[in-house]
């Protein structure tokens, strides 16, 4: 049988420490805006088809993303396309079905300066024009403003790979942070991790949301097998997620 142990803000469920201790950096005091389409909705854990519309969606939404990187203030602009839904959600998640899945399968990422930056984005007609191209083509869209809370390292955009955004609900932001912290050591120790930035959305700009984990492998087969087949994923990361009302909502993505 587990033990259970509060500290602070977080539960722990079994071993404490069993995992070692992520190794955080500062947060870059960024501000981002992530535009979360549901365009090809999917039954299946994998994006293995993809629609006529959606691949006019994207080469759309790559075109109006040129534009924005010219903007003063805007680092990067990056489009993701869906591949997996990983398993993770958890059972916090089955008690919220007010919530709906996020079964994004389209991404647009943008990176500025500050947070002030990206909040006065929303006005510009740039981002006005990407945003009507992507709810007129998408079933679900949302706007997700935020600022980065925490760094395990800087997410490398400018080669391909398998980018995750794990979209969390929780009952609590400090629990949110508290589990998704000590949870990193595992992805750390089990998958290689060495990079992430974890979004803390602005509360009029959530989408819902508590917070967003954002990092990138070189490979599906770095990460996918662990999620699959390790049981520790179970028992040490979801079992903790759960103790901690908070549910994971993960997608796997490539560059678009």
């Amino acid at each position: 049988m587990n033990t259970i142990v509060k500290t602070g803000a977080l539960t722990i469920v079994g071993e404490a420490g069993r995992f070692p201790k992520i190794e955080l950096i500062e947060p870059n005091g960024y501000g981002y805006i992530v535009l979360a389409l549901e365009v090809d909705h999917s039954r299946l854990p994998f994006f293995l088809v993809q629609s006529a519309s959606k691949t006019r969606l994207l080469e759309d939404l790559k075109r109006l993303a040129d534009e924005l990187r010219g903007l003063v203030g805007v680092h990067k602009v990056v489009v993701f396309k869906a591949l997996v839904v990983p398993p993770g959600e958890g059972r916090y998640k089955q008690a919220r079905p007010d919530v709906a899945q996020a079964r994004f399968d389209v991404v647009v990422l943008i990176e500025t300066g500050t947070p002030e930056r990206a909040r006065t984005l929303l006005a510009t007609p740039q981002f006005a024009a990407l945003e009507d191209q992507g709810r007129a083509g998408a079933k679900r869209a949302e706007v997700i403003v935020g600022q980065n809370a925490r760094r395990i390292g800087p997410v490398d955009h400018g080669r391909d790979g398998v980018f995750l955004f794990n979209y969390f609900l929780a009952e609590g932001r400090e629990q949110n942070l508290a589990v998704w912290e000590y949870t990193a050591g595992w992805f750390a120790d089990q998958t290689g991790l060495d990079n992430s930035t974890l979004l803390l959305p602005d509360a009029d700009h959530s989408g819902g949301l508590t917070l967003i984990n954002h990092c990138r492998w070189d490979r599906l087969a770095d990460v996918l097998p662990s999620l699959l087949f390790k049981p520790s994923f179970r028992s040490y990361v979801l079992a903790n997620f759960d103790a901690n009302h908070t549910a994971p909502m993960p997608v796997l993505y490539k560059l678009a």
